[in-house]
This record gives structure tokens, sequence and C-alpha cells, in this order.
């Protein structure tokens, strides 16, 4: 496996483990689970959720995809494409954190 193999699978693991872990913490401080929805309450926690969903996407995307697929009986082609999503943007924040740390020297 390439170097920039390996960078990449970092990457997308990072993005994903923090993803989880935001809307993890979230749950466990406001007692719901987070959701789109988050953009819709208006004002100041409109424009806070901005930043939060960013990185809480793809557990979010995950999430309901999965849900859709068992409650709903949602195609299989539906649920690849959604996961596809989720992992080019957990790929895509976890470069963004990798910059950034790296930017710090981390």
């Amino acid at each position: 496996m390439s170097q920039v193999s390996l960078q990449l699978l970092h990457s997308l693991a990072l993005g994903f483990a923090i993803s989880g872990l935001l809307v993890a913490l979230y749950r466990a401080l406001a007692a719901k689970p987070a959701s789109f929805r988050l953009l819709q309450s208006g004002g100041a926690a409109a424009v806070l959720a901005i930043p939060f969903l960013a990185f809480a996407a793809p557990v979010i995307i995950v999430r309901n995809t999965i849900r859709g697929r068992r409650i709903e009986n949602r195609r299989f082609e539906f649920v690849f494409l959604a996961t596809l999503v989720a992992l080019i943007w957990s790929l895509m924040s976890g470069r963004v954190l990798t910059m950034v740390l790296h930017a710090f020297g981390l």
C-alpha cells in the first residue's frame, strides 16, 4: 500500500471517528440524537449548528440510511449512494482535520 493510500485511509478513519465522537457527545448532552433539523432552529443556534454538522454529518447520514433501509425498505442503490456520500464527506472532513493538526505541529 502506498504512502498516499495510507494517508487517505487515515483521513477517512479520523473523519468518521470525529464524526461519531461529536454525535455521541451531542446525544449525551442534549439527550436526543443529532440531526440536520438543527438548522431549522433559526438564529444563532442555526449558525452554530453549521460547523457542528460539517463534521458530524457522516454518522448522521449513515444512521438515517440504516433506519431508512429498515423502516422504509429503501432500495439498495439509494443505500449505496448515501453510504458513498458519507464516506467521501468523512474523507474530506478528515483531510481538513489532518491539515489543521499539521498546521499546529501535532
